[in-house]
């Protein structure tokens, strides 16, 4: 099925139950066994089924089948926010002692996730050139457990050189994780370029609305065999899990890497949706591929309106024939779109304050992806942790005005930026 198709359709069967067009939600934390022989059967994976809802849930488990299928991986684990996604991604094949290698341009809070959170369970990281990944393969350890990087970064709108990250990764037999939100499925599938697991804050584009934090995670196909071929690097895979009768993952039949970060980290750490956040993801799905390609057309013209203005200096969008980043876009997206983010440069901070705050449609907000347009100084908000030199390296200037093109008239979009950068 295309992907059109898949949204709509996939993981659902109207003519069970009592035929319902809606999906139904399976509001409830826990689930009646048919007898102690079927409950112990489900706890050892004997037979597959609703357990608690903390570990699966028939609603949840309808959206996670129809992301796993847009991207076209084998399975998905969905998470409370995009932040969970993340963290349940690295945590799920590293531990203290080891290492993970992250792009130089990334969203602020996988940022401060890295470079903080993580450093405190003593997983350290290493920093590499996004754009041309010249310096990865002289990073890598054997200690070295994934290589994260974003497919399209937020807020520098920069797209990495993936070939190249694919080709070391595959070399030194490392995961790789693509954090996929901005894009999304509908206009680029990491899988098909060889990426291993992908990562989504379903919060953005996938809501489209701003009404359901949520995050998923999806993997590519036989994960199992890549965890066998180096089970040295990734001994959680290949040894008995303690924790879950002595199961050995990759003797299990089912994807892996969702398989354990389902029933250790999902089961520990209970970092997921609930089953409402998970009906009105689905519901936003139908329209995904709509909405992107609206969304994406409108940041193509006001882009192009924000180049030809006098007082803007620079304007990162890679839909631009003129944008550094244009041949990757063709290269990698569909049909060369590119979203609906884009970012500009004005003289000053004071400059991009006054634009700022002169709006009237756009919202002040650090969210992206929302059918309303959205305008944010991001060396302030989403970045402000970073010292005056780590934004400059992550490419993230005082003069940097980042903008979340929603679903309204160009005109009147494009009116609005006018009055207040000429205020």
């Amino acid at each position: 099925m295309q992907k059109e198709t898949i949204a709509i359709h996939t993981g659902y069967d109207k003519k069970g139950s009592n035929g319902e067009m809606a999906i139904p939600i399976s509001q409830t934390t826990a689930y009646a066994f048919r007898d102690s022989t079927h409950a112990a059967n489900l706890f050892a994976l004997k037979e597959l089924g609703a357990i608690y809802t903390r570990l699966n849930n028939p609603t949840t488990d309808i959206f996670e089948q129809r992301y796993a299928q847009l991207e076209g991986g084998a399975a998905a684990l969905a998470t409370s926010s995009g932040a969970a996604a993340i963290f349940y991604s690295i945590i799920n094949i590293a531990e203290a002692g080891d290492n993970i290698l992250i792009a130089d341009k990334l969203y602020g809070g996988s940022v401060t996730l890295f470079h903080f959170t993580l450093k405190r369970l003593g997983i350290s990281v290493k920093v590499f050139n996004n754009d041309d990944a010249s310096d990865l393969e002289s990073l890598v350890d054997d200690k070295t457990k994934a290589i994260f990087f974003e497919s399209l970064s937020n807020p520098q709108i920069a797209i990495p050189n993936i070939e190249k990250i694919v080709t070391v990764a595959q070399k030194y037999g490392i995961i790789t994780i693509c954090d996929n939100t901005v894009p999304t499925a509908s206009l680029f599938n990491p899988i098909k370029f060889g990426i291993d697991v992908v990562v989504h804050s379903t919060s953005k584009y996938t809501s489209g609305n701003g009404t359901a934090l949520g995050g998923v995670i999806v993997e590519r196909d036989n994960l199992a065999e890549f965890f066998k071929q180096n089970k040295d690097r990734y001994p959680h895979f290949s040894t008995p899990d303690a924790s879950y009768h002595g199961l050995v993952y990759v003797d299990v039949p089912l994807p892996n890497f969702c398989l354990r970060a389902r029933l250790s980290l999902a089961r520990d750490i209970g970092a997921v949706p609930s089953p409402h956040n998970s009906w009105l993801l689905i519901q936003s799905l139908e329209t995904l591929s709509l909405r992107v390609d609206k969304h994406s057309s409108n940041a193509l013209e006001v882009a192009k309106f924000l180049e030809s203005h006098p007082k803007v200096k620079s304007v990162s969008y890679p839909g631009l024939k003129g944008d550094k980043y244009y041949d990757k876009a063709q290269k990698y997206f569909n049909n060369g779109k590119a979203s609906g983010l884009l970012s500009f440069e004005v003289s000053t901070f004071e400059e991009a304050k006054k634009v700022i705050d002169s709006v009237k449609l756009f919202s002040i907000v650090v969210n992206i992806g929302d059918s309303k347009s959205l305008i944010t100084h991001p060396a302030s908000t989403t970045h402000s942790q970073l010292s005056e030199e780590e934004l400059l390296k992550a490419g993230v200037n005082p003069t940097t005005v980042r903008l979340s093109i929603g679903l309204e008239n160009t005109i009147d979009l494009i009116e609005d930026l006018t009055q207040a950068l000429n205020k």
